[in-house]
């Protein structure tokens, strides 16, 4: 215990700053370097005063339909084990992302999410919740992949990696999302296979309600990950017209599924080396098609505050209003 207790604060209070402070001068220094990066400026504050700014309200509007949606996939996924309204679900979605920006990969979700889940229920909930996860983390890998594909050559080009280690790392990826992919389609069969198992009858009880997901209700849960995953590329693309960022929505896609891609493979450690990773990905993978890294680095942060810190702002006002409702239960009992 104490060991682990030691790392986290290794990671929490020395690695993970300084890794924010390393990227944020790198990024700094690649935006300092741009040419033009006055008139860049110029071009923005412009656009921001014009009537592009309805650009930055579609986008906030996008943010509440994209938890919207995600709220629908939680509850779709849980109806098993205790239906609860819609209201209740975007409540504990947003719970859930006002914890997870202060753990390593999000994993914090899962406790912001069953606290509004009875007792007694809240395991198999954090349970159907992975698999829930599970879909938006399919559609992610495997647009990525889809992507990487086509710009493989770009990639290549420009010397961000060589052609080897692409293909070496295209193929690892590949062969992940086909194993992934067989577990979220046998997710039934295997909680049945492990309840045979003689250990696994320790945990049968908190698994038995994947035995219930039908192909059905998970192509469900992946079309609605699609949406989500579409509103995502929208939202990017919105922003890159604020800032002057001229490139196709074709090319927003392709490249914004890569630095998805990335990001869902690679391990976080901290709020704020998140938002500094998304950054330097951003000009690199994005700056195959446009020049402008002012324009693609504020994009990167507005997304980053648009979508994860108002909601985490939100649901931190909601986990309050839990703990009260805890507290004084506690103290009436």
């Amino acid at each position: 215990m104490k060991i682990n207790k030691n790392i986290k604060i290794f990671f929490n209070y020395f690695l993970g700053p300084l890794l924010f402070l390393w990227l944020c001068w790198s990024i700094y220094n690649q935006v300092r370097q741009q040419e033009g990066l006055t008139e860049s400026w110029a071009q923005i504050k412009a656009s921001l005063t014009s009537a592009k700014i309805i650009y930055l309200a579609a986008v906030i509007v996008l943010m509440v339909l994209n938890w919207m949606v995600e709220a629908c996939k939680w509850r779709l996924a849980i109806r098993r084990v205790q239906q609860v309204s819609f209201i209740r679900a975007l409540k504990a979605t947003l719970s859930g992302v006002s914890f997870s920006v202060s753990t390593p990969n999000s994993i914090g979700d899962y406790v912001g999410r069953v606290l509004y889940v009875d007792e007694g229920k809240r395991i198999k909930a954090a349970t159907l919740t992975v698999v829930s996860n599970t879909s938006q983390l399919l559609v992610t890998i495997w647009m990525g992949l889809f992507s990487l594909y086509f710009l493989k050559a770009p990639i290549v080009a420009a010397r961000i990696i060589s052609l080897l280690w692409l293909d070496a790392l295209f193929y690892i990826v590949a062969l992940g999302a086909v194993l992934l992919l067989i577990f979220y389609f046998r997710v039934s069969w295997m909680a049945k296979w492990i309840n045979r198992l003689p250990s696994g009858k320790k945990i049968a009880w908190s698994i038995e309600a994947l035995e219930q997901f039908n192909a059905t209700v998970l192509l469900r849960l992946l079309s609605l990950s699609v949406t989500r995953f579409f509103i995502f590329i929208l939202q990017y693309f919105l922003l890159f017209q604020l800032f002057e960022v001229d490139i196709s929505f074709w090319q927003a896609w392709t490249g914004v599924s890569v630095l998805f891609l990335i990001l869902a493979i690679i391990p976080t450690i901290a709020l704020f080396t998140d938002l500094s990773i998304r950054g330097s990905l951003s000009l690199t993978i994005l700056g195959l098609f446009n020049a402008n890294q002012l324009g693609i680095s504020l994009t990167s942060v507005s997304i980053w505050l648009i979508n994860l810190i108002i909601p985490a702002l939100v649901g931190s006002v909601l986990v309050l209003g839990i703990k009260r409702i805890f507290k004084s239960k506690n103290e009436n009992a």
